[in-house]
């Protein structure tokens, strides 16, 4: 298996979900012709370090995983998966630890002397937390915003908090809040604990919060909300 459906087994995020996509396979023996409902096949040449177990599957390694995909997909999607893939991230109820380097995928890219790839490399911030974090920062740079990213701020009260994103200068905070909802109370008095105590930080003069729906279906809302309250801080 490979591209998508090797990323799945590996647990690395992409924005389609894989019950959306077909199944995907390399065929490193350039000898399938045929065609199949439901599964693309490409003819592509495998090292053997390309090649890992998953599950008791042949499947491209998570390296060569992230190959594929800077290959293959849209800038957002693939971004998504390479910074799911060189992270921490949640995988179920469980907390799985980054499964490659930005270093590793560098030198295996085979355009990575490329402009184009040197520039997405570049973007890559393997703090990221989330597909949705990954993307509200691609649009905010795409509109020329560079806030702080993972920024870690104290109370005064010595309490540590980590912010999505910061513009220092005008002392704005920016929170993602991810796809899952917490709907206990105890969920519920975490959160409002937490964002009081982002207010209490003295860097932060302001906060604003989206949703990963605001990110991926109202990004435009979204800028024109932190540029107004940028403008209004400034």
């Amino acid at each position: 298996m490979s591209h998508r459906s090797a990323a799945a087994l590996w647990r690395i995020e992409t924005l389609t979900p894989v019950a959306e996509a077909p199944l995907e396979f390399l065929d490193p023996d350039l000898s399938f012709r045929g065609k199949a409902k439901g599964v693309h096949v490409r003819r592509m040449f495998l090292a053997p370090e390309d090649v890992a177990l998953r599950q008791g599957l042949r499947v491209t390694s998570p390296v060569r995983t992230l190959v594929d995909l800077l290959r293959s997909l849209p800038r957002d999607d693939a971004f998504v998966a390479l910074e799911s893939a060189v992270t921490h991230r949640r995988a179920g109820s469980a907390r799985r630890a980054p499964l490659a380097g930005l270093d590793a995928v560098a030198a295996a890219h085979p355009s990575r002397g490329s402009a184009k790839t040197r520039r997405w490399l570049d973007l890559c911030d393997p703090r990221a937390g989330s597909p949705a974090e990954t993307v509200a920062r691609l649009r905010m740079a795409d509109t020329g915003l560079r806030p702080e990213t993972q920024v870690e701020l104290f109370t005064p009260l010595g309490r540590r908090v980590v912010l999505d994103f910061l513009f220092r200068r005008e002392g704005l905070a920016v929170e993602i809040e991810g796809y899952a909802y917490h709907g206990t109370r105890e969920a519920h008095r975490r959160d409002v604990s937490r964002f009081n105590q982002v207010l209490q930080c003295p860097e932060v003069r302001s906060l604003l919060r989206f949703t990963a729906q605001d990110v991926f279906h109202r990004p435009a809302g979204m800028l024109a909300e932190i540029r107004a309250a940028l403008l209004a801080l400034g």
